[in-house]
């Protein structure tokens, strides 16, 4: 079994989504993101708390050589990786990179329309775009900050 394997399994079985596995470039560093979707306000401190003292007990008996591990929330502007977060977050407003050019470009942003048959719908300026899901080299969602005025301050 390789790492993300290991990491799929024991973040899944906690009631976890692994949502990214990132290493340094040595292999030293470790960084697990993981998220809870039936959580409102998206996983805490706790959360990776309890996920990183599993997985270091998890990588120590399955012998992974690593130096630093660090479980963290995706943050605000979420990675979207696999089929299902594109159509968990359609709505979004979401920004997008491709592998290789479509029409002499390859970073798009718009509305996330969602996915069908392993093409993703993005309505862009330019009216509504698909792009097949393996040509996606990096799809991120565009935080949204709420800028509600309480008086002449923003809040």
């Amino acid at each position: 079994m390789d790492v993300h394997e290991i990491l799929e399994k024991t973040v899944t079985g906690l009631g976890y989504e692994l949502v990214d596995v990132e290493r340094s470039p040595r292999g030293r560093v470790l960084r697990v993101f993981i998220d809870k979707p039936e959580k409102m306000r998206g996983v805490d401190i706790d959360d990776c708390a309890l996920v990183s003292n599993q997985l270091s007990r998890v990588l120590t008996v399955e012998n992974i050589d690593y130096d630093r591990l660090e479980v963290s929330s995706p943050g605000i502007d979420r990675p979207l990786k696999k089929e299902a977060d594109f159509g968990r977050f359609a709505g979004s407003e979401i920004t997008l990179k491709l592998r290789l050019p479509l029409n002499g470009r390859r970073n798009f942003s718009g509305r996330l329309q969602g996915v069908l048959d392993g093409k993703v719908r993005v309505q862009t300026d330019a009216g509504e775009m698909a792009f097949d899901l393996v040509n996606i080299d990096k799809a991120r969602v565009v935080p949204q900050f709420d800028m509600k005025k309480s008086g002449d301050r923003l809040v």
